[in-house]
């Protein structure tokens, strides 16, 4: 978690990767959402990019927009990354082109709302596969590639949800917890191979979750909405920086903050006036 000390807004300006011109990420879930701000803003640094997610055409008309605005080389990868081994068939097919990943972002994930008992078992398992095995797979084989070179850097999105037990995201937020702790223990493992891991703890973010979670928008909880391109920044801020871990948001960092102080009832008690209706 981020250091109190650390608590400011983020300004506008995202400090440039290491050498990012010649360099290419790997943005998962690129389709949508936050993944859709990540391709922006590394292609304004001429970093080359593979975009993966399931949906190839908002893929496609992304790619075209960035190669006429930033003139990068981008690829597109349909890939459905919550079946099994999809990790290892995407890492399979850049590795027959040659194409070698500097910057994963390991973006895709999604999140279900409700009662764990009254949600299909199978869309339970299909986000957990997606949050967190091919989250850890795809971590991996990038991984060993970036130690073998003695570079390179990896972005996990967790979430504000990492830092206590959610009700009615009960499962989703076990997944973003496993998520924050995984990356900053591999911060600490790969730090002295030269890779960089950093676990970025977005809160409520207009990106289109709540309507693939079938979630409802409280008032509070609006008051707390930030837009895409500020988290995105301050996550490839805080990559550039080599740090562990970020919390996207002035406001978000002292609800993580509060967590310290706060008994674990009054956390889920907290969790369901903001997260209600």
């Amino acid at each position: 978690m981020q250091h109190i000390s650390d608590l400011r807004t983020h300004t506008s300006v995202v400090e440039k990767l290491d050498g990012a011109p010649g360099k290419r990420a790997l943005i998962t879930g690129a389709s949508s959402g936050l993944g859709l701000e990540f391709a922006e803003l590394l292609a304004a640094q001429r970093v080359d990019l593979v975009l993966a997610a399931r949906r190839q055409e908002p893929m496609e008309k992304l790619a075209a927009d960035l190669r006429r605005k930033h003139g990068v080389d981008i690829v597109v990868e349909p890939i459905d990354l919550a079946a099994p081994g999809a990790a290892a068939r995407l890492k399979g097919s850049l590795d027959e082109r040659s194409l070698q990943i500097d910057i994963l972002v390991n973006n895709a994930g999604y999140g279900l709302h409700g009662e764990f008992l009254e949600t299909p078992i199978e869309r339970t398992t299909d986000m957990i596969q997606l949050n967190i095995m091919a989250v850890t797979e795809l971590s991996y084989v990038f991984g060993r590639d970036m130690a073998a070179r003695g570079s390179g850097q990896i972005l996990l999105i967790a979430s504000l949800l990492a830092f206590q037990p959610v009700p009615s995201f009960a499962a989703y937020a076990a997944t973003k917890s496993y998520v924050l702790a995984f990356g900053e223990a591999l911060h600490d493992e790969l730090r002295p191979q030269g890779v960089v891991v950093t676990s970025l703890c977005p809160g409520h973010t207009e990106t289109g979750f709540d309507a693939a979670a079938g979630a409802p928008v409280s008032p509070m909880l609006r008051l707390l909405t930030m837009k895409p391109r500020p988290v995105a920044e301050s996550a490839l801020r805080a990559l550039s920086q080599g740090k562990a871990s970020v919390i996207a948001g002035f406001m978000n960092n002292i609800v993580a903050f509060s967590n310290r102080l706060t008994p674990r009832s009054m956390q889920r008690a907290s969790m369901k006036r903001i997260l209600g209706p």
